[in-house]
């Protein structure tokens, strides 16, 4: 989310150069992806995960956040807003669907749409937002001041009432960006007594759009169910700031905030507009949630004792009631943290405002049991059998096409977990052997041990290669295998590991014969092929093939030619070959 500097300073006047500022946002709470100077102003562009996109995507989340973490004073606008007296009002809100958990509506009658003050077209501007109108801007004003989006309707568009309601199927909408829609039986519109209105949360349609000849308007501040904006939204193909923040959850709690600013923002553009009562339909009121911790707990799983003066400090400079009996803490969870569920979230919370670098580098005391794992010692003895006889281990993939477990969601077309080990292994091989020439392998030996997935078990088992076929054993089978002596406790080699990066361009092989006097050695040729080959060659010239007739030698070698950077083409490593057979010729000998 991009956050203005100087927007916040209008809550935090307080508040670090903006350089220091993105590193203490992103120390202790979110990572700041970007520092751009725009003008007298900074856009600090902020990533929000989505377990506090609840109250950060916003810049009164981020200014309160700061105001607590940094101890500075935080300017609260609620006090300013003041709206005339509401007049009674005949709009009829009906809520047909539980997926609405809260809905605000109220008519603002007499305003006069025209271009936004300054101030306001400044602030949408900085970050990356178009000024549309001052009421359309004022809706969203509100969205990326406080979080809770908004919108304004046309009054004199809607036929007699607003319903909230599953579309019909089918059902149409043309969009305020003017695209046509048709609507699934799933999806929750806004719809007046005719017609649908809007996608909730999502979109606003065209039909009720505030234009310059609106004189009367319809507030709506609204909760909606995340699942299911995020479900029409995406099979919509719309991305917009409201789904957004409906998809990542918002407290219903925060509409009453969003509707009171709104109502401010209008009456300040429009002074001699009239207000009408606010209906507020909240069928499940949010409960007050209550959240106890030890400190002893929090310690250990920090990993650094914190004591109880240092959590009541924190608890109270982020204004968290609470009451704590010795070690014992209990907090009123705020309305906006819907993340502070159990003890391990206090943990997070407490550890990040305190600074995780207090967190001391020493390694954990584990009380390991001396008994061992009898199926971990049998796997360790298959691994290390294995090893010692010159198979390396491999690891295929879980998921095949076909098998008879089926998992509930994948995002591929591989649906079932594995029968087998030999159908992967199998691929393993195909591709080791294909690639034998860059390993530098005369004889392929691989092998896999893994857990195959019955319709009512699950098995681990054994598989490896022998005489260019998949053996696959049960695990147990194996290690009888093993002699009648052998001790199947863990037991481990020293083994010899290089890492070198897999190229990720095709490799080239290519073979070479000569025929030489009887006392030429094999290595003469091998130097010449050497310093002639370049510095393409992954593996030098190898011996593959050598033998006698009368009096002279045929010494056959395979150079493999490999890019880094670049496909290599047939016609570069034809001109290296040349240059190769010409100098063996050179030494009068006869290249085949």
């Amino acid at each position: 989310m991009k956050i203005s500097y100087n927007w916040l300073k209008w809550y935090i006047p307080e508040v670090p150069e903006a350089d220091k500022l993105a590193d203490i946002i992103t120390y202790h709470l979110a990572e700041v992806e970007t520092v751009e100077k725009l003008g007298d102003d900074s856009i600090l562009d902020i990533k929000i995960l989505p377990n506090r996109a609840h109250d950060l995507l916003s810049h009164m989340g981020i200014a309160r956040e700061l105001a607590s973490l940094l101890n500075i004073s935080y300017t609260d606008p609620t006090p300013k807003y003041k709206i005339p007296e509401s007049k009674s009002t005949d709009l009829k809100i009906e809520i047909k669907s539980d997926k609405c958990r809260r809905y605000m509506g109220r008519i603002v009658r007499n305003v006069k749409v025209g271009p936004s003050p300054e101030w306001v077209v400044k602030h949408l501007e900085s970050i990356g937002q178009r000024s549309i109108n001052n009421m359309v801007d004022a809706a969203n004003l509100v969205m990326f001041n406080s979080g809770q989006p908004t919108h304004v309707f046309d009054l004199d568009k809607i036929q007699e009432k607003i319903v909230v309601r599953m579309a019909n199927e089918g059902e149409g909408l043309i969009t305020l960006d003017n695209r046509d829609l048709k609507l699934k039986n799933t999806d929750l519109i806004i719809a007046d007594a005719k017609n649908a209105l809007g996608v909730a949360g999502v979109k606003g349609g065209k039909s009720t759009e505030v234009d310059n000849n609106t004189k009367n308007i319809m507030i709506e501040v609204a909760n909606f169910d995340p699942t299911s904006v995020r479900k029409t939204a995406q099979s919509l193909n719309i991305f917009t700031d409201a789904r957004k923040r409906f998809e990542n959850d918002l407290s219903p709690e925060l509409a009453s905030y969003g509707m009171l600013e709104l109502s401010a923002l209008v009456l300040e553009m429009c002074p001699e507009a009239q207000f009408e009562e606010i209906i507020d339909i909240y069928p499940q009121k949010q409960e007050e949630r209550k959240l106890s911790f030890r400190t002893q707990r929090i310690s250990s799983i920090l990993g650094m004792d914190v004591s109880v003066v240092e959590i009541g400090n924190i608890l109270e400079r982020y204004k968290i009631g609470y009451k704590n009996e010795g070690d014992v803490f209990e907090i009123v969870v705020p309305p906006l943290r819907l993340d502070l569920v159990i003890e391990e979230d206090m943990a997070e919370e407490l550890g990040r405002i305190m600074g995780y670098d207090k967190v001391k580098g020493e390694l954990p005391k584990i009380n390991f049991s001396p008994k061992q794992n009898e199926t971990y010692n049998k796997i360790l003895w298959a691994r290390n059998d294995l090893l010692s006889r010159g198979y390396h281990e491999v690891m295929t993939y879980v998921f095949r096409d076909s098998g008879e477990v089926e998992v509930l969601q994948s995002a591929s077309d591989k649906k079932f977990l594995r029968t087998n080990l030999t159908d992967g292994l199998q691929d393993s091989f195909k591709l080791n052997k294909n690639n034998s020439a860059l390993l530098g392998l005369k004889e392929i030996k691989v092998f896999e041990i893994g857990t195959i997935f019955k319709k009512n078990e699950e098995k681990i088992h054994v598989a490896f290669t022998h005489n260019n076929e998949v053996s696959e054993l049960p695990l147990e089978e194996f290690c009888h295998t093993a002699p009648l002596n052998a001790s199947l406790e863990p037991r481990s080699y020293n083994l010899a590991t290089n890492f070198k990066m897999w190229p990720l361009f095709p490799f080239i092989a290519r073979d070479v014969a000569v025929w030489v006097g009887e006392g030429v050695k094999s290595e003469e040729v091998m130097k010449i092929i050497k310093e002639n080959a370049g510095d393409m060659v992954v593996r030098e010239p190898e011996l593959f093939d050598e033998f006698k007739k009368g009096e002279k030698v045929s010494y056959a070698f395979r150079t493999v030619f490999q890019s880094y950077e670049r496909t290599l083409t047939d016609a570069e490593i034809n001109e290296i070959m040349g240059k190769i057979a010409a100098k063996l010729k050179e030494k009068g000998w006869e290249v085949r």
